[in-house]
């Protein structure tokens, strides 16, 4: 009888006998026979209940997940047979090695060896399945400075129970992938460029930011806010100052970037920054089902539920759904708006700047002559068609115009004694 794909002698024990219970349950399970040599001939053991007592203890303490259910002892006077079954958590491995090749084995012929990379990811999929963020994280030596320091600063615990109940911490205590991309190992990051121009040549400036995906959120918006460049305008005598992108915009994009990436890939989230535009580029199209236009109805179909969930309690978003809306709401008053492509693999939300020869629109325009009619009003008595056209530099019609818009919106009304019914005042009530 000699060792094969599912037996094992062992003719004492050692604690490498742990390494071929992990390599049995991660494949189709198999024997061991503690108290026989290499070709299967007894070999007494002379303190079977020290020794079974030994087997156990390192069962129980040295691998995770816990095996205990799938391996069965049958005890005679001289030999302890160990029968391990395939598990069903796979990948096991060896507690003090961890979760990578050195504490992974798979059985191959007579042999345990050490599980390649692959086989361990195929492993951790078959059994987590597809759901990136839920899946046990390769690397199980991780920190989490900035997730702590964040969660402080906005008064939300971070202990081993809410690392759980977040899921962060798998119900078999190990990181998953969420984990990972909160730690201060995560290995994703954000690149930003600043290009001269409206097209790819000359850079201006590149960045590129490491670490947590809490510190992608704060780095990034503090150097999307050093881009972002205060220009002025007039209107008559009335200087307009203006950013080229409002300030809640680009921080939308970048939380819909980070959020709702595809992590599965290994690639970066791109900003572009043009002379007339910004461009955030991240892996991952719409989830299936989901067309361009219905992100602006406010339909949610959250690729990374449980990182959503996070940034939801962390209080950068308000609520799922309604960050694409805001973004537009954002660009009401201009004619020029942001646009959305999205291919099978990626997805590009585009911010125009503001103040790259883009002229108010009408109806921003109309907004601020209104406002300038009502402050005048602010502080007298009256106002006439002949006092609007002064105001706002325009001719009688458009001063007309003004007057009756509003009239019709309800902001001033006809004084009844001034002469010939010419006058206006604020409507106070």
């Amino acid at each position: 009888m000699l060792e094969d794909n599912n037996t094992e002698y062992k003719r004492e024990y050692t604690a490498d006998i742990k390494k071929e219970i992990v390599a049995f349950v991660n494949s189709v399970g198999g024997v061991i026979y503690v108290g026989r040599d290499n070709r299967g001939q007894a070999y007494p053991l002379s303190n079977v209940d020290e020794i079974l007592s030994q087997i156990t203890n390192g069962i129980r303490d040295g691998i995770l997940p816990d095996v205990t259910m799938f391996v069965g002892y049958d005890i005679s006077e001289s030999e302890i047979i160990i029968t391990v079954r395939e598990g069903t958590h796979k990948p096991y491995f060896l507690t003090e090695k961890g979760l990578k090749p050195s504490g992974v084995y798979v059985r191959q012929g007579a042999s345990s060896v050490p599980a390649s990379f692959e086989q361990i990811r195929e492993m951790i999929k078959l059994t987590d399945g597809d759901k990136y963020e839920s899946v046990r994280s390769l690397t199980q030596e991780l920190t989490f400075l900035s997730a702590a320091e964040e969660f402080s600063r906005r008064g939300v615990d971070f202990g081993e129970s809410q690392m759980r109940t977040l899921g962060i911490i798998s119900a078999d205590g190990l990181y998953t992938n969420l984990g990972l991309l909160l730690s201060d190992q995560c290995a994703h990051s954000i690149k930003f460029a600043i290009f001269n121009g409206t097209k790819k040549g000359e850079f201006k400036t590149r960045k590129e930011i490491f670490g947590s995906v809490i510190k992608h959120m704060h780095a990034a918006f503090d150097f999307l806010s050093l881009s972002n460049n205060l220009a002025a305008t007039f209107s008559g005598l009335d200087r307009i100052e203006q950013y080229d992108y409002p300030e809640e915009a680009f921080r939308e994009a970048m939380l819909n970037a980070i959020v709702h990436r595809d992590y599965a890939f290994s690639g970066s989230i791109i900003v572009n920054i043009y002379d007339d535009r910004m461009e955030f580029i991240s892996l991952g199209g719409l989830m299936p089902g989901l067309r361009t236009e219905d992100l602006f109805l406010g339909i949610s179909q959250p690729r990374n539920e449980r990182l959503a969930n996070v940034f939801y309690r962390l209080k950068y978003i308000e609520s799922y759904g309604t960050g694409l809306r805001r973004i537009m709401q954002y660009y009401d008053d201009y004619d020029v708006k942001p646009t959305i492509e999205a291919t099978h693999g990626a997805f590009m939300l585009t911010l125009p700047n503001m103040n790259y020869s883009r002229p108010l629109s009408s109806k921003r325009q109309q907004n601020m002559q209104h406002e300038i009619v009502f402050e005048y009003l602010q502080s007298h008595n009256f106002v006439t068609n002949e006092i609007v056209q002064d105001l706002l530099d325009v001719k009688q019609t458009r001063a007309y115009a003004i007057i009756k818009e509003m009239v019709n919106k309800g902001t001033i009304i006809k004084d009844g004694s001034g002469r010939r019914n010419k006058e206006y005042i604020l409507n106070k009530r």
